[in-house]
């Protein structure tokens, strides 16, 4: 069983900047509080392990967990959020109105960044790994919206073209059962 986990609010998701793969952003005092509610529901539970995207809000968040659990956290790049490249930093509201590349095209991606294809396939390996290796056992993985929706279209099936919007809010756990 994996429990995904976003990250819980950061400095730019509260001012509207969209931030991708930039490292340096930290929860604000909310997104504290939600990383410290995902460790609430997450306790109690048998938790063999807690891995989370390297990017320092999914770390604090991830940090705030394992503490609860009494587990080290492991960093693993491959659950980063997708990389905006050039267009990390900006307001999001003005890169949507400005629309410099097709979203809906899987195969897209702004000057530096990554494509829908990239995050689908390499958070949706990312998922199939912790799957066999926590066969049987439950496991955290912590990290960022758009990478975890992209996770759960793979592991539904869907490819880079076809994923869902899911409502993923910050702090927010998801849990999955995985067969494969």
């Amino acid at each position: 069983m994996l429990h995904l986990v976003r990250h819980g609010q950061s400095e730019w998701n509260l001012t509207g900047r969209l931030q991708g793969q930039t490292d340096d952003v930290p929860l604000t005092a909310l997104g504290v509080e939600q990383a410290a509610a995902a460790a609430r529901t997450l306790a109690g539970r048998a938790i063999a392990a807690v891995h989370s995207s390297d990017l320092l809000r999914a770390r604090q968040t991830a940090a705030a967990i394992a503490a609860a659990l009494r587990l080290p956290v492991s960093l693993d790049a491959g659950l980063r959020e997708q990389g905006y490249g050039d267009l990390e930093g900006r307001p999001s509201v003005d890169v949507l109105a400005e629309a410099p590349y097709d979203f809906a095209d899987p195969d897209a991606h702004a000057p530096s960044g990554e494509s829908l294809r990239q995050v689908h396939d390499r958070v949706g390996r990312r998922l199939a790994f912790y799957a066999r290796r926590y066969a049987g056992r439950e496991c955290v993985l912590v990290s960022h919206g758009d990478a975890i929706r992209a996770g759960l279209a793979w592991l539904d099936g869907l490819g880079p073209g076809d994923i869902p919007w899911r409502e993923t809010p910050n702090g927010s756990v998801t849990t999955v059962r995985v067969d494969r």
